[in-house]
């Protein structure tokens, strides 16, 4: 039985949590709720990064206490992802004093084997993403591409942690596994970052400039760099050093992130967890950005910006995960209020919503509210439900983040080839027909028998119209606990009661 652990990023709390967050971390849901339908025990740790240079300016403008600053805006990242239906287990912050203690013994375990040193250096440095820059990493009018600003030039005497011993190592790694990191554009990407030596990577920041962070334990004149705290959330929430399951939950971690932030997750903490003493993630997947429809950048200036809360007010939460899970692979995608409502209507409410809403409450009225019981499944109708089983399984068997758009497709060609069946075998008048009772007892309870199975590989995307849907056709939910799932045709219970037939998805004009 293979142990899964799952990491998104930390976010910073210097804003409101926006669409980017949301769709990290329902992805990372996604991912966690497949892996206990194998039968796979699964970790999920996502949450916020409390520390660093930027965060410290807003807290300094907002008037409060940092304590109290830092606590709302937790919480309102925490609110969204309850919303989302995100099913966490650990959600991180690394104002907590265990994350604060095995960072400091991680810097304390790295200055006693000589691994940092203190110097001067002078370089350019982006407050935006708490980092040195170099020249080359800058666009032409010498800004940083991510913010677009102009790095400030900077001379101070800092700690430093040498990368470049480790570069071929890294380069080894990468080349050794092609399933390692998903979409393979961005493991080129790094390889190209890496033909050239590594910088010393600068791991603190001195007290005079930045207050807001974890004081080194061998001087207490400088706290930690923001991205030297931030890594080692994904090791220290599992109890780094110090808790007998590391090594279970560790060995099979997948971190899923934006582009933005490769060069830190895929250089830097690979090679940071080495030298403590780690083995790097097993795997990485990697999405683009969300952008305004047309392809133009988000701006509360241009009223583009999508707000998670106001599409799961408008729409409801699985629109907002179906949404994100058929759109967004590994590149760049679009998203509007109005592209929503169009696949909300078009997936959701005519199809899916559809199929499930005239079987139920044609069975219902027909067979008085429970589920039907023929004397047997006619060949021609156990055909679907193998076809149905089949495609179920390979969804379950199959996930990968990357992919996923194309899961939603097998499962819109599922409601498809059920909505035609439906319709050719026409339920409606075999009923008129004494004749064509059986038959008409085998299709209604193989068209529930199909939809249950639908609903169950559906469900980590859509888990609270799924659930409903299950209890509508007289079947249980899906536990969120580790079970082998099994299509199993014929598992539905002929004559257990069926629930109720509300809409799952009434169509939004």
């Amino acid at each position: 039985m293979a142990y899964q652990y799952i990491t998104t990023p930390i976010y910073y709390v210097n804003g409101s949590p926006h669409i980017g967050h949301a769709h990290t971390s329902i992805m990372g849901d996604i991912l966690k709720r497949y892996h206990l339908m194998h039968g796979e025990p699964t970790l999920y740790s996502t949450g916020t990064d409390e520390h660093g240079q930027k965060i410290q300016q807003v807290i300094e403008a907002s008037g409060m206490e940092a304590e109290d600053f830092l606590a709302v805006q937790a919480g309102r990242f925490q609110e969204l992802f309850d919303r989302c239906n995100v099913s966490y287990d650990i959600f991180v912050r690394t104002t907590h004093e265990s994350h604060k203690r095995i960072v400091q013994e991680v810097l304390q375990k790295l200055y006693r084997e000589g691994l940092i040193r203190k110097k001067e250096y002078t370089g350019l440095y982006c407050v935006g993403c708490e980092q040195f820059k170099m020249e080359a990493e800058l666009d032409d009018q010498g800004r940083c591409r991510d913010h677009l600003t102009v790095p400030q030039k900077q001379t101070e005497t800092n700690y430093f942690f040498a990368l470049e011993p480790h570069r071929q190592w890294l380069i080894d790694w990468l080349t050794a596994d092609d399933t390692l990191i998903r979409p393979d554009n961005y493991r080129r990407e790094i390889l190209g970052m890496l033909t050239e030596p590594l910088d010393d990577l600068c791991i603190s920041r001195p007290r005079s400039r930045v207050w807001h962070g974890i004081v080194l334990p061998f001087d207490p004149n400088f706290v930690s760099y923001v991205w030297f705290d931030a890594l080692l959330n994904y090791t220290s929430n599992i109890g780094m050093y110090h808790h007998p399951d590391f090594d279970r939950w560790w060995s099979n971690v997948t971190h899923i992130m934006a582009k933005d932030i490769i060069k830190t997750h895929i250089i830097y903490w690979p090679i940071m967890l080495r030298a403590a003493g780690f083995n790097p993630p097993k795997r990485y997947r990697i999405h683009g950005y969300w952008v305004a429809e047309g392809g133009q950048k988000m701006s509360k200036s241009l009223g583009n910006v999508v707000d998670p809360s106001q599409v799961i007010d408008a729409f409801g939460v699985d629109a907002l995960r179906y949404y994100l899970a058929k759109t967004m692979g590994g590149n760049d995608a679009q998203i509007s209020m109005e592209l929503i409502r169009a696949v909300y209507n078009t997936d959701l409410a005519n199809n899916i919503g559809n199929l499930h809403s005239r079987v139920v409450k044609f069975v219902t009225k027909r067979c008085d509210n429970r589920v039907p019981a023929p004397e047997a499944v006619h060949p021609d109708d156990q055909q679907l439900q193998e076809s149905v089983a089949r495609t179920c399984r390979e969804i379950v068997d199959t996930i990968d983040l990357i992919t996923l758009p194309d899961t939603v497709k097998s499962l819109v060609h599922t409601a498809d080839t059920m909505n035609t069946y439906y319709n050719d075998m026409e339920p409606w008048k075999r009923v008129k027909d004494p004749s064509q009772t059986d038959r008409f007892l085998s299709i209604c309870y193989v068209m529930l028998d199909c939809l249950r199975m639908f609903f169950q590989a559906a469900r980590p995307i859509i888990p609270e119209s799924s659930d409903k849907a299950l209890v509508s056709i007289g079947a249980d939910p899906v536990p969120d606990i580790p079970i082998a799932w099994q299509p199993k045709p014929g598992s539905l219970v002929p004559g257990a009661p069926m629930g109720e037939t509300d809409a799952l998805f009434p169509r939004i004009d």
